[in-house]
C-alpha cells in the first residue's frame, strides 16, 4: 500500500476540520466537559492514524493486514463524522435561511442516524459480506462456438488477494467447495492472487490445489503478482519472489498461461485459451504481450483473424478497451482487477459502484464491435478478496462467475 504524503498531509487536515466544527456543535449541546471528552476521543483517532503510516508495509517480509484493518477503523470513524458535519451543516444553513431558532435542529440528530448507519454498514461489508460468496450465472452464444463446446461450463474467479486473510483459510475452503459444487469443466483465475509477496500463498497451497475442473486450472498474473508493491534489495530478490509464486501455483495444479496459449480439446474439436501478463498502467509496467501469447508453438500457425472460438484471460478490463475489443476478433476475455472498488449497490439488474469513474468497464459484461464490425465480449468479475480496506461493502459480494458457452445465436 502506498501513501503519498500529500494524501496523508490532506487526511490529517481534513480530519481536523471534521472534528473542529463537530467540537462547536458539542459545545453548544454538552457545554466545556463535553468539548474535552470529545477531543480526548479525537487525539486517539489521530493516534491511531500516526501508527498505521508509521508500521512497515512494503517491507517483504511485512503484511498489510494490520495497516487495512488500523486505516479502516479510522475511515469508518471518520466517514460517519463527515456525513454528521454535512447534515448538521445543511441545518445551519436551513436555520439561517428560514431564520429557525430551534437550537437542537433536527438535521443534527438526522446526521448522527446516518453517520452511525454508515460505520454499522462498513462493519458489516467487513464482518459478514467479504465472508458471503455469490455464483453469477452467464451465458454467452457464438455461431462459431464448436458443436462439442455448446454447453461448456467455465467457472471464473479473480483477485484472491490471499494475504488479507493472513492464515485463516476458512473462507477459501468455502470457496473452494463452491466452485467445485459447480461441475465446472475449466477453472480460470485471472490474477492477483497475493497482496505483495509469493510468501502469503504459502499457508493456503494446500487448499488452493483442492480445485478440480474435467479440463484443469488455468491462471494469469495480476498487477499485485509482480512484487512491483514491495521495496526490495535487489532485482534478483524480486525475480526469485515471482518464480517462487509460478512454482506455488505450478504445485497446485494451476498451468499458467504467461503470454501464452492453448487449445481447450473436445472431442475433434477446440477451442482457444490464450493468457496474457497483466497489461498494466502508468506507472506499472504492460508485462502483457498479446503477440507472444500468439506466437506460442502450440497454436500451430493460429492467429487473431482466424475461425477459431478465442478466450482471452488479461487481468486489466483496460486492455479490453484500449486494444482488444477495437484490433481483434477475441470472443470473450476475461478480467477481474477493479473489485468494483469493494462498493456496489445492486438492485434488479441495475447496478452502481463508484468503480464506474475509474473504469469504463467495472463489473459485468460488456460488449462491442471491432473495427470489422465483429462482436466482442468482455466479463469483468469483481473479484473475491479485498486490498485497501478488509470489507466489501452491500452488493460487492465476492464472485464467482459460471459461465456457460452456447452455440448459435442468442434467443
Amino acid at each position: 500500500m502506498r501513501f503519498p504524503t500529500l494524501s496523508i498531509i490532506f487526511l490529517f487536515i481534513f480530519s481536523f476540520i471534521i472534528d473542529l466544527y463537530i467540537s462547536l456543535d458539542v459545545k453548544q449541546m454538552w457545554k466545556k466537559k463535553g468539548v474535552l471528552v470529545y477531543w480526548g476521543f479525537g487525539i486517539l483517532c489521530y493516534a491511531l492514524l500516526i501508527v498505521t503510516i508509521s508500521l512497515p508495509r512494503r517491507d517483504a517480509d511485512s503484511g498489510i493486514s494490520a495497516v487495512m484493518w488500523l486505516l479502516f477503523t479510522f475511515l469508518t470513524i471518520y466517514v460517519a463524522k463527515a456525513l454528521y458535519m454535512i447534515c448538521s451543516l445543511f441545518g445551519r444553513f436551513i436555520r439561517m435561511a428560514f431564520r429557525i431558532r430551534w437550537k437542537a435542529f433536527p438535521s443534527r440528530w438526522i446526521g448522527l442516524g446516518l453517520g452511525l448507519t454508515i460505520m454499522a454498514l462498513m462493519w458489516i461489508g467487513a464482518g459478514h459480506t467479504r465472508h458471503h460468496i455469490m455464483v453469477t450465472y452467464k451465458e454467452f452464444y457464438s455461431q462459431k462456438l464448436p458443436e462439442k463446446f455448446n454447453g461448456y461450463r467455465i467457472v471464473q474467479i479473480s483477485d484472491l488477494h490471499v494475504g488479507t486473510w493472513g492464515k485463516d483459510d476458512t473462507f477459501l475452503k468455502n470457496l473452494v467447495d463452491t466452485i467445485n459444487s459447480l461441475n465446472p469443466d475449466l477453472i480460470v483465475f485471472t490474477g492477483d492472487i497475493v497482496n505483495q509477496t509469493s510468501g502469503e500463498l504459502t499457508p493456503f497451497t494446500g487448499v488452493l490445489s483442492g480445485l478440480h475442473a474435467r479440463d484443469g486450472v488455468y491462471s494469469i498474473l495480476g498487477n499485485h503478482d509482480y512484487g512491483d508493491y514491495v521495496d526490495w534489495n535487489t532485482p534478483a530478490e524480486k525475480e526469485r519472489n515471482l518464480l517462487k509464486l509460478k512454482e506455488y501455483q505450478r504445485k497446485m495444479g494451476w498451468k499458467m498461461l504467461n503470454n501464452e496459449s492453448t487449445f481447450i480439446h473436445n472431442g475433434n474439436d477446440s477451442i482457444l485459451l490464450i493468457g496474457v501478463e497483466n497489461w498494466g498502467e502508468p506507472p506499472f509496467p504492460k508485462y502483457g504481450d498479446l503477440d507472444m501469447a500468439f506466437a506460442d508453438k502450440s497454436l500451430n500457425g493460429a492467429h487473431p483473424n482466424d475461425s477459431t472460438y478465442k478466450i482471452l484471460l488479461s487481468h486489466n478490463p483496460e486492455h479490453w478497451n484500449q486494444e482488444i475489443s477495437q484490433n481483434t476478433n477475441i470472443d470473450l476475455t476475461l478480467s477481474g482487477h477493479t473489485h468494483a472498488m469493494q462498493a456496489m449497490v445492486k438492485i434488479g439488474n441495475w447496478n452502481w459502484s463508484p468503480a464506474k469513474y475509474r473504469y469504463e468497464q467495472w463489473g459485468g459484461h460488456y460488449k462491442r464491435k471491432n473495427e470489422k464490425g465483429e462482436e466482442t465480449n468482455i466479463y469483468v468479475n469483481i473479484g473475491t478478496g479485498e486490498v485497501g480496506m478488509p470489507a466489501r461493502l452491500l452488493s460487492a459480494y465476492p464472485e464467482v462467475t459460471l459461465i456457460t458457452l452456447r452455440r448459435g445465436e442468442k434467443p
